[in-house]
């Protein structure tokens, strides 16, 4: 064979040569790849800063890219909270604005075990996406698991679960909401006794305006004695132990509840019960802040009945649960950061991202402002 010359070894050292110059060709082809790759990865990590313009296919809880369409199921926690109301109202419109094929919405009354079933009748018709508003953090990881391992991703509205996948939680900053109602009551009611009607504590929800509430009254404002009342988000629960406790506390001077769609109408029948219903400004006031911002709550700010309230946005929680499943079918991911929409991705402990969404104190003061969604329900 020509052009070759065999060594004492045997082998052929021109074939050696040969294979040696294909090696340094496949190292620089390789090389020149990772360049490229390096400034993919560079640009894709300079666009994605958590704006929901700002997106990039890849598994989005669900699998790989799609095209967003196909059935999406949602399911409510309960439907006897004004809020929980208006926020079934705004599915059907928001579903509409967002392009998502929403199926009618499931009820699942307050009953955590009963919402596992509704996330299961839903994958078996078939849903593409499932947007749930969780009872139970921790219980709710059952249903979650049985979505991923359908290939359905999950968006989670109101209650950031345990456990679980989800593509995002849509929420508002819990926290925020204990230590506002904290610093209201604390800048009106110098001294003295004040309760906190809390949610259910296997909520993250409750757990988290109980403890900020809590917290920000021991660090700020110790001149204040917090008295607490487990109510569960059942406003039977908190009419009859609001009742009780008032019968061996009253001098209350302050109360917060971490839910007005269910807390607000028990909470004043009973003073008023009492004869402890007094209008704003007058001495026997009890200062009163709550969360939700319906229009019930507005109402009773306006009549000097309560003080503020937290306004929970119904709207957008509707609005952003369509946004992010759909974006979620497609295959879309997000990172933390500002959004375009007044609000900040974060990353949970447990790695899941939520979209925290604004949520404002309203008092006498900004009751009437038209942007408020509690102003806009018919």
């Amino acid at each position: 064979m020509t052009g070759t010359t065999m060594d004492s070894k045997g082998t052929t050292r021109g074939n050696s040569a040969a294979r040696a110059r294909s090696s340094r060709a496949r190292s620089s082809r390789r090389r020149g790849l990772g360049a490229v790759a390096l400034l993919g990865c560079a640009a894709l990590a300079l666009a994605a800063c958590g704006s929901t313009k700002d997106t990039a296919a890849g598994a989005g809880g669900g699998g790989g890219a799609g095209d967003g369409k196909g059935k999406v199921g949602v399911i409510l926690p309960l439907l006897t909270s004004p809020f929980w109301q208006s926020y079934n109202d705004y599915v059907p419109k928001m579903a509409k604005s967002e392009g998502v094929d929403a199926l009618k919405t499931v009820n699942s009354n307050s009953d955590p075990s009963q919402q596992i079933t509704d996330i299961n009748n839903q994958l078996n018709q078939g849903v593409k996406g499932l947007v749930v508003a969780p009872l139970d953090s921790a219980a709710i990881g059952a249903g979650l698991d049985q979505a991923e391992r359908k290939g359905v991703p999950v968006v989670a509205v109101d209650v950031a679960p345990d456990k679980g996948k989800v593509a995002m939680v849509v929420r508002a900053n819990n926290v925020a909401y204990g230590k506002k109602a904290c610093e209201y009551l604390g800048d009106h009611v110098k001294s003295g006794k004040v309760v906190q009607i809390m949610g259910d504590l296997a909520s993250v929800n409750g757990r988290e305006r109980s403890k900020a509430f809590r917290d920000c009254v021991k660090d700020k404002y110790p001149k204040l004695k917090v008295l607490e009342i487990p109510a569960k988000w059942e406003s039977d629960t908190a009419a009859s132990k609001l009742d009780t406790l008032l019968n061996a506390n009253p001098d209350i001077k302050g109360i917060y509840m971490q839910a007005g769609g269910v807390y607000l109408a028990p909470t004043l029948q009973t003073l008023k019960s009492k004869g402890m219903l007094e209008k704003a400004g007058s001495a026997k006031h009890i200062t009163i802040v709550s969360n939700d911002g319906i229009p019930q709550e507005f109402a009773a700010i306006r009549k000097g009945q309560i003080d503020a309230t937290v306004s929970q946005p119904a709207d957008t929680y509707a609005k952003y649960g369509m946004y992010y499943i759909k974006a979620a079918m497609q295959g879309k991911k997000f990172k933390p950061g500002a959004t375009d929409h007044g609000s900040k991705i974060v990353k949970l402990p447990s790695g899941t991202l939520e979209d925290q969404l604004p949520a404002p104190l309203v008092t006498k003061k900004n009751v009437d402002d038209s942007e408020l969604w509690g102003n806009t329900v018919k």
